[in-house]
């Protein structure tokens, strides 16, 4: 008789969210270069082994830690796709409006471009269920007859990252209040049904 269950230790998830925080919490205090495995692993009360069985390296870590917090939130569904793709943009604003976003966006970026492994992982791993998930709410928009079949979905949401990342990421603006509207209103504008 074969076991369902999965071999070797089961994941301890509060040791996987003291990783998370103590990585965010030393990009904040001592940048991104300066944030090594060995003492997130430390602040964490953890062996480093413990944090390479889920992560790869420090850039993986800091990302998931710095960057993902937008990906796990709850999908709007406010009845319109502009209500929609502004809180999808809001939940954005603030997360490349953190400390460690600040900290940490100039090294990783840096590690991306040196490493094609590791875009692909980011890919992989975080961008591309993120995009998945967010389909919903275009189908529905979809449904609601507010866009057509043929929208490049992948094509929209890269275009709402961007203008957040730019904007906030490379240019470093502070987000005015009204920012995350502003953004979905001129993409949700261009792609409206005609």
């Amino acid at each position: 008789m074969t076991s369902s269950r999965a071999r070797g230790r089961p994941r301890d998830e509060r040791s996987g969210a003291a990783i998370i925080q103590a990585a965010t919490e030393l990009v904040v205090e001592n940048g991104y270069a300066a944030t090594s495995i060995g003492a997130v692993a430390a602040r964490a009360g953890v062996g480093k082994d413990t944090v390479y069985r889920r992560w790869s390296g420090k850039p993986e870590l800091v990302y998931e830690a710095v960057f993902t917090s937008s990906d796990t939130a709850d999908l709007p569904d406010t009845g319109t796709l502009d209500g929609d793709v502004t809180v999808v943009v809001q939940s954005l604003v603030e997360e490349f409006s953190t400390p460690a976003a600040a900290s940490a966006l100039p090294g990783l970026l840096a590690d991306f471009a040196a490493t094609p492994e590791l875009r692909a992982t980011i890919r992989s791993r975080f961008l591309q269920p993120a995009k998945e998930r967010l389909i919903t709410v275009f189908d529905r928009a979809e449904q609601r007859g507010e866009t057509g079949a043929d929208l490049p979905v992948d094509l929209v949401l890269d275009t709402l990252a961007g203008a957040v990342f730019f904007h906030l990421g490379v240019i470093g603006e502070h987000p005015a209040p009204d920012l995350a509207r502003r953004i979905a209103g001129i993409v949700t504008k261009g792609i409206e049904a005609r």
